[in-house]
């Protein structure tokens, strides 16, 4: 077998091409043949070194395939079904492996296998920031950071479904363009235009309830500025490098403020947190009310590529990865 290693931190050059060995699977463990993998944002933070972790290590969370092997006491899956997964652990990037049934999810026949290694991590991770970090209804306008990127394009549609009004930033014309052609209301270019005074201009002054931000530091203080009184920032991801040396203070003084910085793991630990949060995701896409452009594809030999590419602002909505 061939998997994706990486022996030290750094750029996308540190990415091995290696072979592997896969031991039979253990008890509660099913033998996973990759037919498809997701790339995420979130890989180059283990990959950096950003998120440290032990070395050698394999990559990505991502995934869908075929069971080929089942272990002792495993009843929920059978050899031949489809599954997915979006909340690791670690090494999708990996022709085949080992992994906890009970973090597998069967996927339905409506739901393609490019489509469901796409959607996962990032349809979960829409779905708990939607729904349980701050949970929208019908008639809120909110903020998303990046919305042409894959997190923000399946947010755009799922926000729209719940009839939510969605203001997005974006860095070109082009990215704009593919984020309205998905639902999204308002688009700001925020290398042309200052994010926190369209926002106070769309919104006739009042700010948002809630800004979900994927970006990090750049994005902090156009985040806060953009926030009605006790809005609250959702800071998920950090693409433009983690937030430091933060003064509380700020969010008394901007209008007591709240901030967050929530992460997948938590809000589907439990197995039955997980499954409650996948099944609502195969529901808005087998439905249609969530379409999942999959806009980019690398052989997983070429994952040194597809990391330049995401790290150079070259991909919108999703890319997977072929074994």
């Amino acid at each position: 077998m061939k998997a994706i290693k990486f022996h030290k931190t750094g750029g996308p050059e540190v990415m091995q091409y290696e072979n592997i060995t896969l031991d039979a699977p253990q008890a509660r463990e099913v033998r996973l043949r990759h037919t498809a993998i997701g790339l995420n944002y979130l890989d180059t933070y283990f990959r950096s070194g950003a998120y440290p972790l032990p070395l050698p290590s394999g990559l990505g969370f991502e995934g869908a395939g075929v069971v080929e092997a089942v272990g002792d006491g495993v009843t929920s899956l059978k050899e031949g079904d489809r599954v997915a997964y979006g909340a690791g652990p670690l090494g999708s990037y990996s022709q085949a492996r080992n992994m906890p049934a009970n973090r597998l999810s069967k996927l339905p026949d409506s739901i393609e296998d490019d489509t469901a290694a796409a959607m996962m991590l990032k349809g979960m991770t829409v779905r708990y920031l939607l729904r349980e970090t701050y949970k929208v209804k019908a008639g809120d306008t909110i903020l998303w950071h990046a919305v042409a990127g894959g997190v923000g394009l399946i947010a755009v549609q799922w926000a729209k479904h719940l009839g939510v009004r969605v203001i997005g930033t974006t860095s070109s014309p082009e990215k704009a363009a593919l984020a309205k052609s998905f639902g999204c209301d308002e688009v700001i270019n925020y290398t042309k235009e200052n994010v926190a005074e369209r926002v106070r201009e769309l919104t006739d002054g009042k700010g948002v309830p809630v800004v979900y931000d994927g970006v990090g530091q750049a994005t902090l203080d156009p985040s806060l500025d953009s926030l009605s009184p006790r809005g609250l920032l959702v800071s998920f991801g950090s693409a433009s490098g983690p937030v430091k040396g933060f003064d509380t203070g700020v969010l008394a003084a901007k209008g007591s403020l709240y901030l967050t910085r929530p992460s997948l793991n938590t809000y589907v630990e439990s197995d039955e947190a997980l499954q409650a949060n996948v099944a609502d995701l195969f529901e808005v896409v087998g439905s249609g009310a969530v379409k999942i452009e999959v806009n980019q594809t690398y052989a997983l030999a070429d994952a040194v590529k597809a990391h330049q590419d995401l790290e150079g602002r070259k991909t919108t909505g999703s890319t997977v990865l072929r074994p």
